[in-house]
């Protein structure tokens, strides 16, 4: 487990692109934290360094909304928020299979999730200080939790 001291937004997006360059593909990261706490930020950040040109919004009403990569590849980025207590088949399962997920609000939607995939916990702190704490599930994640700074 890391943990990274971000201060500003500028911090966010360089933490971003070092995540970018040692993604594999497929790829699958979760983000938590509380309302406000920087997850769309955080991917919209990602989805720049990953060569994405439209616009990243928050899914939250949509669920899933995917955009093409540079390597043209997709990035999925799945808010879980609405999904609490569903306990159904939810069709994103295949997004885990190609390109890159992003999933906010991953506990509401746990037993879906595959066990290797990189876990992000952003915590709000003063203005737009934030500390990421980053673990990964499986030894591939693990490596890159431990190369970011």
């Amino acid at each position: 487990m890391k943990e990274i001291q971000i201060h500003t937004l500028a911090e966010t997006a360089a933490l971003a692109q070092q995540l970018a360059d040692l993604l594999p593909r497929p790829a699958l990261i979760t983000l938590s934290g509380d309302l406000g706490a920087g997850k769309t930020t955080f991917t919209k950040a990602l989805g720049k360094a990953l060569g994405v040109k439209r616009t990243i919004n928050s899914p939250t009403f949509t669920i899933l909304k995917s955009y093409p990569m540079g390597d043209g590849t997709l990035l999925h980025h799945i808010d879980a928020y609405r999904l609490e207590g569903i306990h159904q088949e939810l069709g994103i399962e295949e997004c885990f299979d190609e390109g890159v997920s992003v999933v906010e609000w991953p506990d509401f939607i746990l037993e879906a999730l595959p066990a290797q995939r990189l876990e992000i916990r952003i915590h709000n702190e003063e203005g737009e200080q934030r500390r990421f704490v980053i673990e990964g599930h499986g030894e591939a994640y693990a490596h890159i939790a431990e190369e970011l700074k």
